[in-house]
């Protein structure tokens, strides 16, 4: 009888523990839409001594979530929060909207997990009780404390250790990703630790000379700079040196130059990330303004009068 109801209370206790929520799970977020899916945040230790966490945001997919891959997201910078960039401005579930927030329809949770973590140390809200943690940061601890984040948050979520994993993200995560991608590769040739299926990377910064000097000859074969500005741009002062004078505070006056010709040329409305986008401002009067400031008062008219002639 005693052991009877021993294993009745165990039973019990054990389908308690069971239906607990999960500890990080957010109920909802602050004027969000209604949602069918899972959200969860919170901390995750990467270095128990000096109190080294990572700060992370994890939403389910949208359909049957034990079928789709994890998809790790990286912002750059170095420096760009995930959370406030990755999630919230470009394809987490949401885009804040006045008090609130609205659903964003080109979520990649439609198709995929997304976990979006804050790192390194000192971004966002990810933080270290130890003040020097945040002058010694590189990209090998960053790597190194990334795989610890992903190590530890599969005790938490331990129904995706085995999901397809996938590492992505843009800018300087074109240093995070493959770093973390060669780290765990390496974890995995002594113990099969990670499903990692692949990398995506957009606007990647790989190796700073090759991918700034490629901008010369870039702009220069769409059209947006002239000849001339293109054999200074890419010979008198290469990006590289525009830099790395910049960040001294001492821009040579040929560098200078160079840039203001690039900036005026390629002009304001040109999107440089797509530079094949429209460019449309409200009205042709605006646009002429803002292009041609001198434009006289005979404009509008001429303007209107080119306008009726090509719509007849």
């Amino acid at each position: 009888m005693a052991m009877a109801v021993f294993l009745f209370l165990l039973y019990v206790c054990v389908g308690i523990v069971s239906a607990l929520p999960h500890p990080d799970k957010i109920i909802k977020l602050p004027g969000q839409p209604q949602v069918g899916f899972q959200q969860f945040s919170g901390y995750v230790t990467v270095d128990d001594k000096k109190q080294r966490s990572l700060f992370y945001y994890f939403v389910e997919a949208e359909t049957d979530p034990a079928s789709k891959p994890l998809v790790l997201w990286l912002n750059g910078g170095p420096g760009c929060s995930s959370l406030g960039v990755g999630a919230f401005s470009e394809n987490g579930p949401f885009r804040p909207r006045g008090e609130g927030l609205v659903k964003n329809e080109h979520s990649w949770n439609k198709e995929a997990n997304m976990l979006y973590l804050e790192s390194p140390i000192g971004v966002g809200f990810s933080y270290s009780s130890d003040t020097s943690s945040y002058e010694t940061v590189n990209d090998e601890v960053t790597a190194r404390d990334n795989v610890v984040f992903l190590l530890r948050w599969f005790h938490k979520f331990p129904q995706y250790s085995k999901s397809n994993l996938f590492l992505t993200g843009e800018s300087y995560a074109g240093h995070y990703v493959p770093q973390l991608a060669k780290l765990m590769m390496a974890f995995n040739k002594k113990q099969q630790l990670f499903n990692l299926k692949g990398i995506a990377l957009g606007n990647p910064v790989l190796e700073f000379a090759t991918d700034f000097n490629s901008r010369a000859e870039y702009f220069w074969s769409h059209g947006l700079i002239s000849d001339p500005t293109y054999r200074m741009f890419s010979s008198a002062c290469n990006y590289s040196r525009y830099v790395s004078e910049y960040y001294r505070d001492t821009v040579s006056p040929i560098c200078s130059r160079v840039m203001s010709l690039v900036s005026r040329e390629t002009s304001k409305f040109v999107d440089k990330y797509d530079v094949t986008l429209d460019v449309c401002i409200s009205s042709v009067l605006s646009q002429s303004k803002i292009i041609s400031p001198q434009v006289s008062v005979l404009s509008p008219f001429i303007f209107q009068a080119s306008f009726v002639f090509l719509s007849d």
